[in-house]
């Protein structure tokens, strides 16, 4: 910031002459900046900072005093033993007081403040009357604020400023920059000027290692190791370490001590002899002595003030540069170091400390740009990374370096951290310059870098909190479990992060916020993934954990797509660094399994208890099985733990629900009706045509041309015993059964809508599909199962249980001897029973299923009746009568079934008993013509013998040619025999 300095003159201060008592640096300052070594280089040489602070101070004397080449005269003060008056008129301009009344341009530039008033002020400051006598006090000279402010004692700032005044008198017109001050500062200071002899041995090393450091350890102009002159010097400097030397102008050993020094001073990079001496310009000597003459601009009493003189004393401190080989460039970057480091050594606390150490680094920044020297640069290098490596320690993990109450302390730190590294990789960085500018925003990768980082570091810290906190309570009821604990613990830390740190970080990096959120995300993530990779079950604690993982995911995408609203891409790229947990699709996972297993327990159940229930009427008071209620209670204890399971998810997990427990309640109605049979278990396989007797030769003919294509045969699994599980009233129970399932689930469901009105998680939206909340297959399978079992028992009353007074017993041998009262008596009896036994709802459809059986196999017995049955045309009557007195029972006098009922299921017997009063010849007419309708290729020469197709019908030629098998006269029979050549009698 080289327009900040300006050459001012000095003026006067009102500081003491008495200076504070020497005191060395505070501890705490030296342990604050433990961690902060100086970047400006380290000496070779064993000079501590008291060596170096004073021959800082010694140059600067010497640099101020006045280049007219008179003597320098000694600043009088009340101790000195030199009196006011023997001051030169040319160090006046040393001498002049200083004002402390005019602002300095450079503190308000920078922001710094002065000594605070009241308690603490600056060393020079005080009252106009002494605190003592009641005299005025004199105020400072710019020595004198020097020397306070490096501490330097009085006695020691009189023989130097004497010996300045001896040497200027004696080089008259010489420049200071061609004077080494060490070598005439040994000559002129001896013994006697020292009131202590080991003070003055003490002072004469110091010296010594100054000109060794400076010419030897530290040259300016680099030194070949064969130069005599620096072997001279080494073997002077050695011997000096058992003995001081003699520092006479005209002794032998100061004689060779010059002549070595001067040889060295005067070198020059081209051979010429050089106008100035290079003893301190020699980087790092240089830049530690302007070091702790920058650092002599600080209050003593107050170490993070700029002292009010600043102005003044830094344009006496710029005097040096001729000295040290300094230049604006290097000033600015060691003024820049030092504000940082105070601002480090004193605790971090003083906020002006750090924003003038990045308004300077400003000005470093734009000298990088256009200074190319190579020792520039690498104190350069040296000075931003060690500043950037503090910096970066601090906002690496932020969350533990700041809070709320800190964060303009953390603005601060990040400006300068950026500067810094902007600087190191913009200016410095060849890599970087090999590289397009848009190709790199340093300032953005930087503050990426420090999110990412505090933001894992705080995850981890919260982590082990969270761990330890379980691990606290995990004896206490309802403990949570470490990731939904971690999950509110990561939320808070998010919510804090957007509303303290991003508002800061905003400034260098848009998306700050956004970039925090998917930092947590994915830390929080991948703990979730090994969670969810280990849970085999749905338990309250991996519930807790999921639906905790979802509202941390839903509140951390807020964030980010609140963050980058005004980004470029919207938040794309963000959005795209947070993949979705998918905690609901896992809880969703989980949730089918515990619907799996309470679904295939069920089943087991079902196959356990079905196989040991009895299906009795006597032990099934209510007239439906025990398992039945049971199943019903088993599922609705599973619907009930289900709206109870702490999911978000109830409406969309219920259709997977009701399809398990559909299908579980079909798999029950199928199990119930298995082996009971069906329509076609009990239907008599149907007979070939024959009109032999029993044990006849022509038994059976036609047997393999004229069965029919679907025998039927009696089923083996159903029993035959009316004990059996499938006896009539086993069938009754069974059909009862699914009848009481039937009617149960309207219950059900409005038990549903119930539950899933009061799940926390249902919308108004999830009760518009009903279909969803039904069942569909067991209701379903209830309907056909009943159709199947009514069927079932219709046709074992007519084909198994009456089978002896209809397949065995009517019309055989003579029909009016053999009618069918008989199995009209044993059929009431078993409709009575059945219509006691089976549901109210069902006694229409089954007793309509037992007439139709009854039809069925009153056919049978007329057109497959067997070798045993014939009929002549005067039978046809009886048949008829007997057919009536089937329907009536079923009619009841108007009791039972309905008339049109009636005439539904008779339509068939009815159309073909007039066949049995037709006239033979008349009936072979038409099976002929049928016949030949029916194959037309084949009836020209020879009738073909027609299929049994059980499908009865007047104009079917099969259903034709069995009544003609059953006519008992001549026509039939010699018809038969010579179509199929049947026998002629039967």
């Amino acid at each position: 910031m080289a327009h900040l300095f300006r050459d001012l003159s000095l003026g006067h201060s009102k500081r003491d002459t008495t200076p504070p008592t020497i005191m060395p640096p505070k501890p705490s300052a030296l342990s604050s900046a433990d961690d902060l070594p100086s970047p400006l280089g380290q000496l070779a040489a064993n000079l501590s900072d008291s060596d170096l602070s004073l021959t800082a101070f010694e140059i600067f004397v010497a640099a101020c005093r006045t280049s007219s080449g008179k003597p320098l005269s000694s600043i009088p003060n009340h101790s000195s033993v030199h009196s006011p008056g023997q001051n030169s008129p040319n160090s006046q301009a040393l001498q002049r007081s200083i004002t402390s009344t005019a602002a300095s341009k450079v503190k308000k530039a920078f922001g710094l403040k002065s000594p605070g008033s009241g308690s603490r002020k600056s060393p020079g400051s005080g009252s106009a009357s002494g605190s003592g006598q009641g005299k005025p006090k004199r105020p400072l000279t710019v020595g004198e604020l020097m020397r306070n402010q490096m501490r330097v004692s009085e006695a020691m700032d009189s023989r130097v400023r004497r010996a300045l005044l001896r040497i200027s008198a004696g080089q008259v017109g010489r420049r200071i920059e061609s004077v080494v001050v060490p070598l005439e500062l040994l000559q002129q200071l001896k013994a006697s000027d020292f009131t202590d002899q080991q003070e003055y041995v003490e002072w004469q090393k110091r010296t010594l290692k100054v000109l060794e450091t400076g010419l030897i350890l530290h040259p300016q102009i680099p030194l070949d190791k064969s130069n005599s002159a620096a072997q001279r010097l080494r073997q002077i400097l050695h011997a000096a370490l058992d003995k001081p030397i003699e520092t006479g102008k005209n002794t032998e050993s100061m004689q060779v001590l010059r002549s070595a020094v001067m040889s060295l001073a005067n070198r020059s990079y081209d051979g010429s002899y050089a106008d100035s001496c290079h003893w301190a310009d020699g980087i790092p000597l240089n830049l530690r002595l302007y070091e702790m003459l920058l650092q002599s601009c600080f209050d003593a009493n107050d170490e993070s003030s700029i002292i009010e003189e600043f102005d003044e004393l830094m344009e006496q401190i710029k005097k040096t540069w001729g000295i040290l080989g300094l230049n604006q460039t290097l000033h600015n970057l060691c003024f820049t170091w030092v504000l940082f480091h105070r601002f480090v050594v004193t605790g971090q606390v003083d906020l002006e400390l750090l924003s003038a150490a990045d308004g300077q680094l400003a000005e470093v920044a734009k000298d990088a740009k256009t200074t190319k020297d190579a020792e520039y640069s690498k104190v350069l290098s040296s000075t931003l990374t060690s500043i950037l490596g503090w910096a970066e320690k601090r906002l690496l993990a932020y969350h533990e370096t700041f809070d709320r109450g800190s964060v303009e302390t953390m603005q601060g730190i990040v400006s300068l951290g950026v500067a810094a590294a902007k600087i190191l990789v913009e200016d410095i960085s060849n890599e970087y310059r090999r590289r397009r500018r848009n190709d790199v925003n340093v300032a953005r990768e930087r503050i990426e870098t420090y999110i990412r980082s505090s933001l894992r570091t705080a995850f981890a810290q919260i982590m082990e909190k969270a761990d330890s906190s379980r691990r606290a309570s995990k004896n206490q009821p309802n403990a949570l479990p470490v990731l939904a604990i971690l999950a509110k613990d990561v939320g808070s830390l998010a919510t804090n992060e957007k509303q303290v740190f991003s508002p800061i970080l905003k400034r260098w990096h848009p998306l700050a916020a956004g970039l925090a959120v998917a930092t947590l995300h994915s830390c929080y993530g991948n703990e979730l993934k090994q969670f969810i990779s280990g849970i085999t079950e749905l338990t309250p604690d991996a519930v807790q954990v999921l639906r905790a993982a979802d509202q941390l995911e839903k509140d951390l995408v807020q964030i980010a797509v609140e963050d980058s609203v005004e980004s470029d891409d919207g938040g794309k790229a963000i959005i795209r660094e947070m993949p979705p947990y998918e905690a609901e699709g896992a809880i969703a996972n989980l949730v089918k399994i515990w619907i799996k297993t309470r679904i295939d327990r069920l089943k087991e159940w079902v196959d356990r208890n079905l196989q040991q229930e009895v299906w009795s009427p006597q032990a099934n008071q209510e007239g439906y099985a025990p398992s039945a209620v049971d199943v019903l209670r088993i599922i609705n204890e599973t619907l009930d733990a289900f709206f109870q399971l702490p999911i978000p998810m109830h409406p969309a997990m219920l259709p997977e629900v009701m399809n398990g427990l559909d299908k579980c309640l079909q798999y029950y109605v199928i199990k119930a009706k298995s082996g009971c049979g069906s329509r076609n278990t009990f239907l008599p396989t149907m007979p070939a045509l024959t009109r032999c007797t029993i044990g006849s030769k022509f038994q059976g003919f036609g047997k393999k041309k004229d069965k029919s294509p679907n025998p039927q045969k009696r089923n083996p699994q159903v029993a035959t015993n009316g004990d059996s599980s499938s006896g009539i009233p086993q069938l009754c129970v069974r059909i009862n059964t699914l009848q009481w399932i039937l009617g149960e689930f309207d219950v059900l469901e409005k038990r549903i809508i119930t539950l899933l009105r009061n799940s926390e998680s249902a919308h108004v939206e999830d009760f518009s599909n009903g279909l969803a909340k039904k069942f569909e297959l067991s209701p379903a399978a209830c309907l056909e199962g009943i159709q199947q079992l009514c069927e079932a028992a219709a046709y074992r009353v007519v084909f198994h249980d009456l089978s002896h007074v209809l397949l065995d017993s009517l019309y055989v041998g003579d029909p009016a001897s053999s009618r069918i009262e008989p199995y009209l008596q044993e059929l009431e009896r078993k409709l009575m029973f059945i219509s006691d036994t089976v549901h109210e709802r069902i006694r229409t459809r089954i007793v309509t299923e037992i007439m139709r059986a009854s039809f069925d196999g009153f056919l049978l017995v007329l057109l497959a009746g067997g070798p045993s049955r014939a009929f002549n045309r005067k039978d046809s009557q009886i048949i008829e009568d007997d057919f009536k007195f089937l329907k009536e029972l079923f009619w009841a006098n108007g009791d039972g079934l309905p008339s049109e009922l009636i005439d539904k299921f008779s339509t068939t017997a009815r159309s073909i008993l007039p066949l049995f009063r037709t006239d033979t010849e008349t009936l072979i007419e038409q099976f002929r013509r049928l016949t030949m309708e029916t194959y037309k290729s084949s009836a020209r020469s020879k009738l073909p013998l027609p299929p049994t197709s059980g499908q009865w019908n007047p104009s079917e030629p099969n259903t034709l040619l069995r009544v003609l098998c059953y006519r008992n006269d001549e026509s039939a029979s010699k018809f038969l025999k010579k179509a199929y050549d049947l026998p002629k009698k039967l």
